[in-house]
């Protein structure tokens, strides 16, 4: 059992205009991921978690693009600013620990290495690292190559 499994029964629910499922859905990974999942978050096709999305924290207006990788511990939210939450592009690996915060964008194509904190634009093609989170590579092929077996 995977958390993105509950979380697409728990979105389609909530597009569809179910009352209390998503939310009760929702609670069940929490409890059993200890992860926070919101239903309303939008999350692309081929996107999954690592280890089941345990430690997981995503704000509930973000948006998470096609073929997302989102490692253990990972937050995705805002800082001080109630507008800026965080838009993630196609094909991106987040690794365990991430911290993706504020109104940012990162592009398609990227890597986000161990318990980097994001707080500005990732442009595309290209690995970033560290405390603030900067970039240390630029990529001319697909990231799944790279990252062999993980997709």
């Amino acid at each position: 059992m995977n958390a993105i499994n509950i979380y697409r029964l728990a979105h389609w629910l909530y597009l569809k205009k179910v009352p209390f499922l998503p939310l009760i859905l929702k609670y069940l990974i929490f409890l059993v991921f200890n992860s926070v999942v919101p239903y309303s978050t939008k999350i692309g096709k081929g996107s999954k978690f690592a280890y089941g999305a345990i430690g997981v924290v995503l704000h509930s207006q973000t948006e998470i693009g096609d073929k997302v990788i989102i490692g253990q511990g990972v937050t995705i939210g805002r800082q001080l600013d109630p507008d800026g939450i965080p838009k993630i592009g196609n094909n991106v690996y987040i690794s365990a620990g991430s911290r993706i915060l504020g109104g940012i964008t990162i592009g398609n194509n990227v890597i986000i290495g161990a318990n980097a904190v994001v707080i500005k634009d990732v442009p595309d093609n290209c690995i970033v690292a560290g405390v603030p989170a900067k970039i240390i590579k630029t990529v001319d092929q697909d990231i799944y190559e790279l990252l062999r077996n993980i997709y």
